[in-house]
């Protein structure tokens, strides 16, 4: 061991990974792998029933621990990505423990205590933390909101209309077991030319979808809120504004499955205070970080779910101004969801706390 190593390491940060077994945790090692190696310590915890298991992160068999009060003793932030509730019950006990908790759950993004990051868009907002919690915004939204925050530092958003096309992945590892369980039975048939042969095909087996979702779209992701709209739209609109610090801007979403693993994609209508340009839009997004401009639809150069998976940044294509508005535009964008969507995002977020004790 090269004199001073150890020393070295137990003084840089110490790392928890909370829900380290599941589809985004495991995503997430692969990233603590692949990023610079800023952390000492990194601990994996889980549930009772994945203890014992061994992980590999950043070439070490780590062994998973089980989720309690004393595994977060001596962690200076911990990473979350467990469901709501448990997120609920045991950020504040982690944060209690003196750990800043960086949560992907849906428990705290609207907590006015909380800051909701996305760190291209508005790295500031992590160092006001009053609960000790830092919340990681949705899949959907973090799948625009990086090309979104760049046209807004530029042009000012005034308005917002998207449709999402979300992969089956969103809705965890049943999600996309379904989906492929799906296309296994559809594969190879003549079914998707009769009312219904779809739905007969796959009888009960729609896992966490309403509706058959091979051979499909789905206009539905989430649980149902009050006058018609989902979850999963409101939390494209509530966060977005919260990200943004625009409390008032008028956001209308649709929400919908589509038969397509990992990678959401959106159409997006966004209109700002003047005028702009497809050239100046382009300047702005070529330069953005964590964007990748990749437009040129005569030469069939566009983004789509099969070319983005497993990369990082929001790729951006179909760059129009809106035919009846020139403060208007229209874009289509890409994003892995378990990547920049949830787990690169909370690193992110991680590495601007760790930063504080330099």
């Amino acid at each position: 061991m090269t004199p001073g190593t150890s020393d070295a390491r137990t003084s840089r940060p110490t790392l928890a990974v909370v829900g380290a077994t599941g589809a985004v945790g495991t995503v997430l090692l692969r990233i603590l792998s692949q990023r610079a190696d800023i952390w000492g310590e990194i601990r994996l915890v889980a549930s009772p029933r994945s203890a014992g298991r061994k992980l590999a992160v950043r070439g070490t068999e780590t062994e998973v621990l089980a989720l309690s009060e004393d595994v977060f003793d001596g962690i200076d932030i911990a990473l979350f990505d467990v469901p709501d509730e448990i997120a609920a019950h045991w950020a504040p006990v982690a944060a209690a423990r003196g750990a800043v908790v960086v949560d992907n759950s849906g428990a705290f993004r609207m907590d006015p205590d909380v800051p909701l990051v996305v760190p291209e868009v508005n790295p500031h907002a992590v160092h006001a933390r009053p609960r000790g919690i830092v919340a990681n915004p949705n899949c959907t939204t973090l799948s625009m909101i990086v090309a979104l925050g760049a046209l807004h530092a530029s042009y000012g958003l005034r308005e917002l209309v998207v449709s999402s096309y979300q992969a089956v992945s969103g809705a965890g590892r049943a999600g996309v077991e379904t989906l492929r369980q799906q296309m296994a039975l559809v594969a190879g048939t003549e079914l998707g030319t009769h009312p219904g042969d779809v739905r007969r095909a796959v009888g009960d087996n729609t896992g966490p979808f309403p509706e058959p979702v091979a051979l499909n779209v789905v206009p539905w992701a989430g649980t149902a809120c009050e006058g018609g709209w989902s979850s999963e739209e409101m939390k494209v609109r509530d966060e977005s504004r919260k990200i943004l610090g625009l409390p008032k801007l008028p956001v209308a979403v649709t929400c919908v499955r589509v038969p397509v693993v990992t990678t959401h994609s959106l159409t997006v209508h966004a209109r700002f205070q003047d005028e702009v340009t497809v050239h100046g839009a382009r300047e702005v997004l070529a330069t953005a970080p964590g964007v990748v401009l990749f437009d040129n639809p005569e030469a069939g150069e566009f983004p789509t779910p099969a070319d983005v998976v497993g990369t990082d940044p929001t790729w951006v294509g179909r760059v129009r101004r809106a035919l009846d508005d020139p403060t208007a535009l229209e874009l289509f964008v890409c994003g892995d969801n378990l990547r920049k969507g949830a787990a690169l995002n909370a690193a992110q977020i991680a590495e601007l706390v760790a930063a504080e004790r330099v």
